[in-house]
């Protein structure tokens, strides 16, 4: 996990891969981690896909996390635009 911080060890198994949808004012595709107030979790990838149908600001992907940060902020690392 090059350039990623370790999974949360206070919640042993809490990061997981999960589909959501990221709030970004102006996209970034190079950008590979988001803060969790920006990730809007969803059960599946079409849900992820169709939440962010409509709203220019919001993208569908496929995430890592939440991982807490050096700082104390949690985080969600990018694995895949869908």
């Amino acid at each position: 996990m090059h350039g990623r911080v370790p999974m949360d060890p206070s919640g042993v198994g809490i990061s997981q891969m999960v589909y959501a949808t990221v709030y970004m004012p102006k996209f970034k595709a190079n950008r590979n981690r988001f803060p969790a107030s920006c990730v809007d979790v969803h059960a599946t990838a079409q849900a992820a896909i169709d939440a962010a149908q409509g709203d220019v600001k919001r993208f569908p992907a496929h995430v890592l996390g939440p991982s807490k940060s050096s700082e104390g902020q949690y985080l969600y690392y990018l694995v895949a635009w869908l």
